[in-house]
C-alpha cells in the first residue's frame, strides 16, 4: 500500500483548486481525509477516514488528528474557494447568487467538547426540542441543476455558536458580508426562516436582498412620508398598516386577492396572493419592504388568520410568484442537513479541542458540496437512474439522483481507480506473508 493517496484526474482537478489553502503536507492529508470520507461507509471519525483512505498502519493516526487540530489552514478561505467553484460551474455568467441560511445542531456528549451546550434542535424528540451538542450557522448556495427538479443547497460557509457569545443572526450577517466581498459585482439574494428576520440584516445595499417569513405579530407601516417643512425631527415612518392578519382582512374586504401561478417544491400550483409595500420599522427600520401573503387552498388551514404564510422581502423588483418560489427554495438547506447527518456522515467526528471542533463539521459539509460538483461534471445521471430502476424496480417514479446516488458514483470511481489493471507478478517466498514452505526448501 502506498504511503499517500492517488485520486483520479476528474477529482484531482477539483481538489487542486484548494492547494493554495494548505502547506504541501497539509494538502496531502486533505486529499487523504476527503478520499477516506467518501470511501468510508460508516463511522466517519478521523481515524475512520484514515482507514477509508487505506492509510491505517501506514500513517500514524496523530497525523490525521493534527490536520484538524493544528495544521495551518482556514475554514473560511476554503469555503470561499468552494463558493467560487460553485458559482463558476453551476451558475450562468452574471446570474444572481441565491443563498440560504439556517442553523443546525450536531449532537455531542462530554463536558470537554468545545462550545458544546444545550441548544434548540427541531429534530429532537419531545416537546422541549433541545439537544446537547454544537450549534452551527450555515450559509449554502442554492442552485438548480439539470438532473434535479428541485433546487439543491450546497453548504459553503460556517460559524460555530458559543453560549453567551454573538447571536446567530449576527454570525449570519458576517458570513453574508464575506460572500458579498468575494462577489462584489453579483446580485445576492438571501433567504432564511423567521429567526433571521432581525435587525442585523438591515441596510444590505442595492445589490443584496433578504427574504424571510414575517411573524404573526409583526407590525408594518406605510413608507416614510415627505418632509412637512415644520420644525422638529421628521417622521421616519408613515401611518400604521397593521399585522399580516390585518393585511389579509383588508385584502378580503377589498377583494384584492389574485390568483398566482407558483412553482415550488418541484410542482406548480395556483394560490392566492396579496401584497403591500411599506416598512418593517421595528426590524429593518427605514429599508422598504414588500409583504406578500399567500393563501393556498391545497393546504389545510389550522388557524383563522386569513392566510397561510406571510413573506417579507427587501427585493422590490421580483414578482410575487418569484418571491414565493424563492422562499420555498429555503427548504433545500433542511434537506442538505438531513442528508449530511444521515447519509454522508456529517457530525460523526469526535473532536473536542477548539480548532478541531471548528474545522471537522465544516470539512465534512464541504466534502458533501465537492461531491455534488464532481457528480455534475463527470457523472451520467440518466444511466445511473436507469440502472437503479432496473435493480430496484419498485422505484417506479424515480427520476432524479439522490445524495446517496452521487456518493455511490464517486465512491465507485475512487474504488475503480485504486484497482491496478495490470496482472501482478508472482510473489517471492520472502514477499508472501502466508508462506507454508521455508525459503531454504524452495532453494533446494
Amino acid at each position: 500500500m502506498p504511503a499517500k493517496v492517488s485520486v483520479p484526474d476528474s477529482l484531482s482537478l477539483l481538489l487542486r483548486r484548494f492547494r493554495s489553502c494548505f502547506t504541501a503536507p497539509g494538502y496531502e492529508v486533505f486529499t487523504a481525509m476527503f478520499t477516506g470520507f467518501i470511501l468510508r461507509p460508516v463511522e466517519r471519525t478521523v481515524c475512520g477516514m484514515l482507514t477509508g483512505a487505506g492509510l491505517a498502519g501506514i500513517w500514524h493516526h496523530s497525523r490525521a488528528h493534527r490536520f484538524f487540530s493544528g495544521t495551518r489552514w482556514d475554514v473560511g478561505e476554503v469555503g470561499l474557494i468552494l463558493a467560487a467553484l460553485v458559482v463558476e460551474i453551476l451558475l450562468p455568467p452574471d446570474a444572481a447568487i441565491m443563498l440560504a441560511i439556517d442553523e443546525t445542531l450536531t449532537r455531542r456528549r462530554g463536558p470537554k467538547v468545545f462550545a458544546a451546550s444545550w441548544w434548540h434542535d427541531g429534530s429532537a424528540a419531545g416537546a422541549t426540542k433541545i439537544s446537547y451538542g454544537n450549534s452551527w450557522v450555515v450559509v449554502a448556495i442554492v442552485v438548480t441543476v439539470p438532473f434535479c427538479r428541485r433546487p439543491i443547497a450546497l453548504p459553503i460557509l460556517f460559524a460555530l455558536c458559543v453560549k453567551g457569545g454573538r447571536s446567530k443572526p449576527d454570525l449570519g450577517r458576517d458570513l453574508l458580508d464575506q460572500i458579498a466581498e468575494a462577489f462584489p459585482t453579483r446580485t445576492i439574494h438571501l433567504v432564511g426562516d423567521a429567526a433571521y428576520g432581525a435587525g442585523h440584516f438591515a441596510g444590505l445595499g442595492h445589490h443584496m436582498s433578504i427574504t424571510t417569513r414575517a411573524r404573526s405579530n409583526a407590525v408594518f407601516h406605510h413608507p416614510t412620508p415627505a418632509s412637512t417643512g415644520k420644525r422638529g425631527r421628521p417622521r421616519l415612518r408613515g401611518e400604521r398598516i397593521g399585522t399580516p392578519t390585518d393585511i389579509a382582512n383588508h385584502a378580503t374586504k377589498n377583494n384584492t386577492w389574485v390568483d398566482t401561478l407558483i412553482n415550488r417544491y418541484g410542482t406548480t400550483i395556483t394560490a392566492q396572493t396579496t401584497e403591500i409595500t411599506g416598512l418593517w420599522f421595528g426590524v429593518w427600520r427605514t429599508d422598504p419592504v414588500r409583504v406578500i401573503l399567500v393563501a393556498d387552498s391545497h393546504r389545510k388551514t389550522t388557524t383563522k388568520k386569513g392566510y397561510d404564510i406571510a413573506i417579507v422581502t427587501t427585493d422590490m423588483t421580483a414578482t410575487a410568484a418569484e418571491i414565493v418560489a424563492r422562499y420555498a427554495s429555503r427548504w433545500s438547506i433542511e434537506v442538505c442537513f438531513h442528508d449530511g447527518k444521515n447519509i454522508t456522515g456529517v457530525g460523526e467526528t469526535q473532536n473536542r479541542v477548539e480548532k478541531a471542533v471548528q474545522r471537522s463539521v465544516p470539512f465534512t459539509f464541504m466534502a458533501q458540496t465537492i461531491t455534488v460538483l464532481w457528480y455534475t461534471i463527470n457523472a451520467n445521471p440518466e444511466t445511473q437512474i436507469a440502472d437503479r430502476r432496473r435493480n430496484a424496480p419498485w422505484y417506479t417514479t424515480k427520476t432524479d439522483p439522490s445524495t446517496t446516488d452521487m456518493l455511490y458514483a464517486l465512491r465507485d470511481t475512487l474504488t475503480t481507480h485504486r484497482i491496478n489493471t495490470t496482472t501482478p507478478g508472482h510473489a517471492t517466498p520472502e514477499q508472501n506473508p502466508n508462506q507454508q514452505v521455508s525459503p531454504e526448501r524452495v532453494a533446494s
